[in-house]
């Protein structure tokens, strides 16, 4: 036997003799349900597994990718040439459309020995008017949400978002929102009256002039008023103004970064001085990056105001000053949101923590 073959011969008997070369086969190791109907309820599958190693097999365990997918086994020893059964049941109830789980099987060893697959399509179920527009304001009108969530709106451009409503009773119906916050720049359409089964949306559009700018948080809210009677429900939108990331060519742009995310003051006298901690704001870009807003409680000092210009490969140091003669005793918590002309990502969030003690 020649010194090649003695070496690939030495390693397969080295890992048959190690308790790894156990293995436990599933075949198969797949299984599609096809086509199953969302309201059908749950369904299962049996995967049977034959230990074809030399050792016993335990399975210890079967992990799930979702919550979805439930496994069913046996933690008994399978001796070598025996079976063991992993029954695995998929929950269709909300989660239309295709669909596939991986499951991994783990040995005793913490290892895993095997992986098991189920997949299939569900027909979605027709869904009640309810659960179609889950938020009741009285009166039988309903809404399928209470907020809009813009993220970044963009000076110089309007940006809308929608929220739908139906009338389910019987008769119609007078709606009002009533501005209880209110930034100037919204705009709200919808109607005034709501045929008895009408359905429709109410569209919300944030338009932030060019030669008006306005950044960082611009906030909505309105009160809902059904037939004269003020509902408990808010309609709630709100954004980031920033700068228009399309105005800018990646050979100016700027980029921000934080040194840190979370800055501890740890604990503090409720007595004692001032503190004071620092990170830096940095551009690591090739424009002149420019804060454009700073947004916090008040609570803790912050020494950086908009306007603040960092050149190219620049640093800028911040001060958190913290008074713990102006706070409440125990744990401090606030956030301080940052807002420049960084193209990529515009905001910027340190959070800021002290105990503040006797």
């Amino acid at each position: 036997m020649n010194l090649t073959k003695r070496i690939w011969f030495s390693v397969l008997l080295l890992g048959c003799a190690a308790p790894a070369c156990a293995q436990l086969v599933f075949a198969p190791a797949e299984w599609d349900f096809g086509s199953i109907e969302e309201s059908g309820g749950r369904v299962s599958h049996t995967f049977t597994g034959v230990n074809r190693g030399r050792v016993p097999v335990v399975v210890a365990d079967v992990v799930a990718t979702c919550g979805c997918t439930v496994p069913e086994f046996s933690r008994r020893p399978v001796l070598p040439g025996d079976s063991t059964r992993v029954i695995v049941t998929y929950d269709p109830m909300n989660r239309p459309g295709a669909f596939s789980r991986s499951l991994g099987v783990y040995s005793s060893e913490r290892k895993k020995i095997a992986s098991l697959t189920v997949s299939g399509s569900v027909v979605a179920r027709q869904k009640s008017i309810e659960e179609l527009f889950p938020f009741e304001a009285g009166a039988g009108l309903r809404f399928d949400g209470t907020l809009c969530a813009f993220t970044y709106i963009y000076q110089g451009r309007s940006k809308q978002m929608t929220i739908g409503y139906a009338n389910t009773s019987d008769r119609p119906l007078r709606l009002e929102l009533r501005p209880r916050t209110s930034s100037g720049l919204l705009s709200v359409d919808y109607p005034r009256s709501v045929a008895p089964g009408g359905q429709g949306q109410i569209d919300f559009r944030y338009e932030i002039p060019a030669d008006a700018p306005r950044y960082g948080t611009v906030r909505d809210a309105f009160e809902v008023w059904v037939d004269g009677r003020r509902s408990e429900l808010t309609l709630v939108a709100h954004g980031i103004g920033t700068d228009d990331p399309a105005a800018m060519t990646s050979a100016k742009a700027p980029q921000a970064k934080t040194s840190d995310q979370i800055v501890k003051f740890g604990s503090v006298k409720h007595s004692g001085p001032v503190v004071r901690k620092y990170f830096t704001l940095s551009n690591e870009g090739r424009g002149v990056l420019i804060v454009r807003a700073v947004e916090h409680s008040g609570r803790i000092g912050v020494g950086v105001a908009p306007g603040c210009r960092i050149a190219p490969g620049g640093t800028f140091r911040v001060e958190l000053a913290l008074d713990p003669s102006a706070q409440e005793y125990g744990l401090l918590t606030d956030h301080l949101i940052l807002v420049t002309n960084d193209p990529v990502r515009p905001m910027r969030r340190v959070r800021m923590t002290a105990i503040i003690e006797d």
